[in-house]
Parts: structure tokens; sequence; C-alpha cells
């Protein structure tokens, strides 16, 4: 889903630029033309794809069938006549395709300019047809799958353009009846109404100046009645069976309420017996746990309804079944709420006849928690713990005897790591990410490539097998970045090959501690395992909607709690998942802290917005004594080779 957030003035503007848009919407260039097609410039990705023109006079157009075989793509390239393609008077590509084989399949489009294609310099969009069905597939310009915002394409530069499928089980036939560049210079998609969102004005969703609608902004249930008055928002509640609620809505789709970690409604008993109020907040995927006040409220009464974003109940998964797949969550645990999609507040009360209450006002906050005493100071369980790493970050200096501050990045390709990029003062260590080509690694006989960031892990240098291991850390909040603090297996240099000192399989595991994307606000990260290598075997299970409200410096202390056959989460002393199976790692682990791009739920980079730092205030790890092993600590290093006389 797009993340659009305009305010309804934005969105008068953005439906009249449609209009202007729809008005040039007649202008056109043909790329592919049925009645003339350009054998000579099209060229198959590999001899399994074969084109013709159509032998249908009255389904005219290019046939491209595709055989069984290696080809993961099988498609057809449209080159230019000169150099490039000069689609600068245009805003999309247009194709009209059709499925003509047997089976279900996806029909893509892209447009493409030279450039690093790490980088992905492309636009594209696809549908998925059945046999016989056929489609418009329309790509605008710097957009890409559901029309997001991707690479800026330069129009008076495209160098081809591709039709392409998916590997089968079967022959394809393809028609492509026509492409052609059409829409205004500049084109943008169509709002989605689906993806519009309010972000509050000073957290306010009703009161301190926020109004409603009444007509489009509530909804009641069980002969509830509400009106807006001087007070608020005035609820009458009738001696009735059932349930009874009033919701607040927002005037958009939806809310954005992802710099909050809590919604708290102030409501009034404005009537004339006690009620027992409530209040819950709602999005697409599921609510929060419900808000009751701890007591029945008096006439004249007023209290707080404070509804946390973090569950009552953690997440807890499930056993692995004999089956041996990945393992759900346990039912009634965690939370599948979404705090930039709320879509409601409802309020309700329990009463006895007639009631009613004033709700004064709605507000989203990221109020500070207390921490528990043993934060930082202690795992939180008890037993003989021994401290086996500190690490404060305080000097100027990352400390070389724990950290390596280069290795690899397989995640966003254009990102490289550079030691200017690992910032070390105030007792702080930084990872900042900045717009700066360069090679990874500070090495000109890697990679180049356009971003530059800080990377820290203990590969090699110190491990440990079970413990608790804890990270003070604030989530950066520039849009697009993928920060995280995770542990992988080593074993050690003498037990193979890489793949199998790093094997997730065998014992091993992936332990993704704190994993955040910054689309979802600062408050909101995801926890995971993998195990089972990343292969056709791979599993996984955790969960992406954890949430925890900051310390008073605005920082999370994150922490997990390894012992045989156990892994609880911890966030600011607080347990937000657990699993007890057999199968958690027994294999020596070693930190990562890293931040790329992307990720699976992201939004896009805005350089705008860089430099970004990932700050983290100290690692800390503790072993129970009697689970110590002789692979545990910091690791023999080989002696530096001696130097030339």
């Amino acid at each position: 889903m797009a993340r659009v957030r305009l305010p309804l003035c934005a969105l008068l503007l953005a439906l009249c630029a449609g209009l202007a848009q729809t008005a040039d919407a007649g202008k056109t260039l043909t790329l592919l033309d049925p009645k003339a097609l350009p054998l000579d410039r099209l060229k198959p990705s590999s001899d399994e794809v074969t084109v013709a023109a159509s032998a249908d006079a009255a389904a005219p157009g290019l046939i491209i069938n595709a055989a069984v075989g290696k080809d993961s793509w099988p498609g057809v390239s449209l080159k230019p006549e000169g150099k490039v393609f000069d689609l600068s008077a245009y805003g999309h590509l247009e194709a009209k395709v059709a499925n003509l084989g047997t089976k279900n399949t996806v029909i893509a489009l892209r447009v493409d300019n030279e450039g690093d294609w790490q980088a992905n310099p492309w636009s594209c969009e696809q549908a998925w047809l059945k046999p016989g069905e056929s489609a418009v597939i329309k790509v605008i310009f710097g957009h890409s799958y559901g029309q997001k915002a991707t690479y800026p394409i330069r129009t008076n530069a495209v160098n081809n353009i591709l039709m392409f499928s998916q590997k089968t089980d079967a022959p394809q036939v393809l028609r492509v009846e026509y492409i052609i560049a059409a829409g205004p210079a500049g084109e943008k998609p169509p709002v989605d109404p689906k993806s519009l969102r309010t972000e509050p004005v000073k957290g306010f969703l009703f009161g301190g100046g926020v109004g409603l609608d009444p007509a489009k902004q509530l909804e009641l249930k069980g002969g509830a009645t509400a009106k807006v008055d001087k007070a608020g928002l005035a609820i009458a509640l009738p001696a009735a069976k059932g349930e009874q609620w009033v919701a607040i809505k927002p005037e958009l789709y939806r809310w954005d309420l992802r710099r909050a970690c809590e919604v708290r409604v102030v409501v009034l008993n404005s009537g004339t017996k006690p009620l027992t109020p409530s209040a819950q907040v709602f999005s697409d995927p599921g609510p929060t746990d419900p808000a009751v006040a701890a007591k029945p409220l008096a006439p004249g009464a007023q209290t707080d309804l404070v509804i946390p974003f973090m569950p009552a109940v953690p997440v807890k998964i499930k056993p692995i079944a004999a089956d041996g797949k990945a393992p759900g969550l346990e039912p009634n645990t965690g939370t599948r709420f979404i705090s930039d999609a709320a879509s409601a507040v409802r309020i309700s009360a329990t009463h006895e006849g007639d009631a009613a209450l004033t709700v004064v006002s709605v507000k989203a906050l990221a109020t500070p928690m207390a921490l528990p005493a043993w934060v930082g100071t202690r795992p939180p369980v008890a037993g003989d713990w021994v401290p086996t790493l500190n690490d404060n970050f305080d000097g100027t200096a990352i400390n070389a005897k724990t950290w390596n501050i280069y290795g690899p990045n397989y995640w966003d390709k254009v990102s490289h790591w550079s030691k200017d990029n690992l910032i070390v003062k105030d007792g702080l260590v930084r990872l900042r990410q900045t717009r700066q080509t360069g090679h990874h690694n500070d090495d000109p006989k890697e990679k180049e490539s356009p971003y530059a960031g800080g990377y820290l892990d203990t590969y090699g240098k110190w491990v440990q097998r079970y413990g608790y291991f804890e990270a003070r850390l604030k989530a950066p909040t520039a849009p697009g970045m993928w920060p995280a603090v995770w542990m992988m297996p080593d074993r050690g240099a003498n037990v193979g090959e890489q793949w199998q000192r790093a094997d997730t399989g065998n014992g091993g595991m992936e332990f993704d501690i704190w994993e955040h994307l910054t689309r979802w606000g600062p408050y909101r990260y995801n926890i995971a395992m993998h195990w089972d290598g990343y292969g056709d075997k791979h599993k996984s299970s955790g969960s992406p909607v954890v949430y925890v409200a900051p310390d008073k410096d605005g920082f999370i202390a994150a922490g997990l709690l390894w012992l045989p056959g156990q892994a609880v989460y911890y966030a600011n002393g607080v347990e937000v998942l657990r699993w007890e199976d057999p199968r958690v790692s027994s294999v020596p682990e070693n930190f990562i802290i890293d931040m790329v791009h992307g990720g699976w739920d992201n939004n896009s980079v805005d350089d705008k917005q860089l430099p970004c730092d990932f700050p983290l205030d100290y690692i800390r790890v503790w072993q129970r004594r009697d689970l110590a092993s002789a692979v545990d600590g910091y690791q023999p290093q080989p002696k530096p080779a001696p130097k030339a006389p």
C-alpha cells in the first residue's frame, strides 16, 4: 500500500492536478506497432524464447513463446533505434498484453536506464493473468509495483523496454498488442483513498483544538447517541442489553500514529449514575488491548484511559510440531495492531440504567516509561551470572579487541562500510548513513556504491553460547532505514568452510534482537529467529509488531535471554516475546550491528534527510556460570605477519 499522507487541501490539489493530467492524456508515442513490428530491435532473453508477428489478423501484435527451461525470467527486450528512447515529453509507458497459454502467469513491463544495477535503475509494473485474460499495464516513470515511488527514471535516456514473465512448468504464449508512451511529463499516480493518513496535530485525534464531523467521523452501536458540545463529545448510553459503543474515526482513511506508543482518552461521567468506561484503538489487522477504568467512575468524576500499543500478554511462539514446519503464535498473545493505520477509537462503558459520559479529548502520545532497576545492571532472572562483555562506547574510538568495523553487506547493495561513519563520542557510538560515494570497507579494490554507513560485528573476536544480551539504542527516523542488532552463529575458524562456520542449520540460528524499519516509527520493531539455512528448508518465526515505550532519554533497552531450549526477549525490562523449544540455537553466536536501506515493509530513502544516525549507548552481556563453555568470550587472534627486514 502506498503510504501517502495528505491534508484535505493537498488532496484537493492532487485531484486538480489529476484533472490537468487527463487533459493531456491524448498525446501518445507508439513504440511497438502491431502493424509494423520492429523485429530487428527485439532481443529474447535466451534461446528458450522466440518472437513473431501474430498470425491472427483479428488480434495483431507480438507473440512471445517461452519454452520450459532454465530461463528464470523469460522475456523480450525492445531496443531503441539510436542510443536511447527520449520519452521526456511523456509520463508513463503503457502496454496491452494477453496470456494465450494454458497456465496462470505474470506479465511485467519494465523501462530501463543505464546505471548501477544494484540501485535498480528502472520502473516496472505487472499483471497476473489467467489463460485467455488480457490487461493494460501502465508504468508511471519513477514508480514501480503498485505505483510506489522508486528510482527516478531519466526519461530522456531510456535504453531498454523489457516485457517478461516468470519461469513455469508449462510453455507460455504471450501477446503484446501495443506499447505506447503517453501522459504528461512528470505524471504522478492517482491518489488511492485507502492510502491516505491523518497525522494528529500535536497528537490530538479529538480535543485540543481538533474537532470532528459527527456525520462522517462517528459510528454508533447499541442505541448510543453522541453530539459535540463545549465540553467535548457527549455520549448518551440508554439502559439496554448488548454491545454499546461510540467510535471516532479519522477524517481521511486512517490515522498515522507511528510517532506514539499509546492513546490517552480523557472521559468525564456526565450522567447521574456510576459507570465504568473503557476504550480501544482499532486497525485493519487488529485492535489494541482495551483500557478499562480500574473502578467505577462517580458522577462528575473524570479519568484518563491509557491505551498502550504494547499488549498485556507478550508474544508466545508455539513449539515446533511433528511436521517440522515453522511454528506460528499461540492464540491471544501479542498484538496485530498497526499504529500507522489506525481506523477508530472506540469508547464504551458498563452501567446500570441510562448513563452518559463526555469524551474530553483523545490524544496519541509517547509517554516515557519507568524501567525496572535491573535493566542494564543484571539479567532479568535469578542465577549465578557473570558479566562477559560491557562496552559503554566511552572515549573516541571503537575497541578493536571486541569489534570489527568492516564486513559484508548482503542486504541493500548500495551501502558501503566506512570507518568515517562510525562516530564514538559522548558515551555513544553512532552508525551514520550518508549520501557519499566510496568503496566498500574503505578498500579501493572493492565495489563502489553511493551511500556510506557504519558497521560493527564481533565475528572471529568474541562469541558466546547462552546468556543474557542487552543493547541500549535509539531508533533512527530518516525514511527507508533498516537498522538492526542481531546475532549469527560462529563455530570458529577450524570447523571448515565459511558456510559451515556461520550455518544457521545444524543447531545454529539467526537471532534478531531488535530489527527496525523506520517507516514503522521509533516505537515498533521486529523480533525474529531464522534456522535451517536460507534455502528451501529455511524456517523462521517471530513478530513484526513489537511495541515499546521509550525511557526518559528516548532510548530502548532490547534484550535476549538465551538458555538451552529457550529464547525470551525484553524491551525496556518488559517481556515481549518467548519461544521454548529444543530447536533454539545451541551454537555460539557473534553480534552484528548495522544500518542499511530497505527491508520488506519500508518506504523510500530521502537523501534530503541524510545524514542519519543510529545511536547505541551500550552492549552488555552476562553468562550464567553453569552454562559457560570453553568457546565463550574473546577468541585467540592470529599473530601478525613478521615485518620484512
